[in-house]
């Protein structure tokens, strides 16, 4: 697939990650993780914000009466509208950080962990109410990536990277079962990272060293690449007011000479036709 990409935000992000389209103000929220930062972009206005948060954050997703929620390095976390800071869920871990997060068509949040130096088994991913009841849903995970739902919540697409696969499960009732592959990414094409759903049912992720966004149908079928100027795209999520332009967020670490574009948010205008994402219910 041949497609126009633009920069929407330059940036100079360690490690871009977990774009999310907030519909109630009309912004993408995206997170620096290494750089311990939270942006904000509105596509109307082109006004941009950073938020610097006191430790590492892997994901941030808007809250149903306002605020943000959080994966922090020690748990998840709740921003208030008027910007008070308070734990929802504090269980510090040495060496593991929080990762990628998802909120479920129920309003709960699913956040990844992952130790920092990636040791086999080190992660989980686990679900949190709004009142910060948690239960382990998957354990011995390495690096907790890309989590989404199909658009009748049936189904859930889940990622861990050094799998190389996206696997899927049926989901019922906050809980997951009949875990199998959809897909696998091959050799020298990069890594799976972050990942959304269509209104197709058609999962989009992001290549870690692949320069690319691929989107696979229900069945696995593999049927558009979008080409990228960046070796590490982390994330995807359709935003704007009609939900057809993808952004993906980006990385420059580790890379020895990274491109200008590594590091920034960028939008491929009128990617497809995105779902509507719920909030947090916190």
């Amino acid at each position: 697939m041949s497609a126009r990409y633009e920069i929407a935000v330059r940036a100079a992000a360690a490690l871009g990650e977990g774009p999310t389209w907030d519909p109630a103000t009309g912004r993408l929220l995206w997170v620096d993780i290494l750089g311990s930062r939270v942006h904000g972009y509105e596509p109307g206005s082109g006004r941009r914000t950073v938020r610097v948060t006191e430790q590492h954050v892997g994901a941030v997703a808007p809250r149903a009466g306002g605020g943000l929620v959080l994966n922090l390095r020690d748990g998840v976390a709740l921003l208030d509208p008027d910007g008070t800071f308070r734990w929802l869920r504090h269980e510090p871990v040495p060496g593991r950080r929080g990762n990628d997060a998802a909120v479920a068509p129920d309003g709960a949040l699913w956040a990844g962990t992952m130790r920092y130096d990636e040791a086999a088994g080190g992660g989980c991913l686990s679900r949190v109410t709004g009142d910060g009841t948690t239960l382990t849903v998957l354990d011995d995970v390495t690096i907790s990536n890309g989590t989404g739902w199909s658009p009748d919540g049936r189904l859930m697409y889940y990622v861990d990277t050094p799998t190389r696969r996206v696997d899927v499960f049926d989901h019922r009732d906050g809980r997951i079962s009949g875990r199998r592959t959809l897909a696998v990414v091959e050799e020298g094409a990069g890594y799976p990272d972050g990942l959304t759903v269509d209104a197709d049912g058609c999962v989009w992720v992001a290549l870690w060293d692949g320069a690319a966004v691929r989107r696979y149908t229900p069945a696995g079928d593999l049927d558009r690449v979008v080409d990228l100027p960046v070796p590490r795209p982390t994330a995807c999520a359709f935003g704007g007011a009609d939900l057809t332009d993808l952004y993906v967020t980006t990385a420059a670490t580790g890379l020895a000479a990274p491109p200008p574009a590594a590091g920034s948010l960028l939008v491929v205008p009128g990617a497809g036709a995105g779902v509507a994402q719920p909030a947090f219910a916190g």
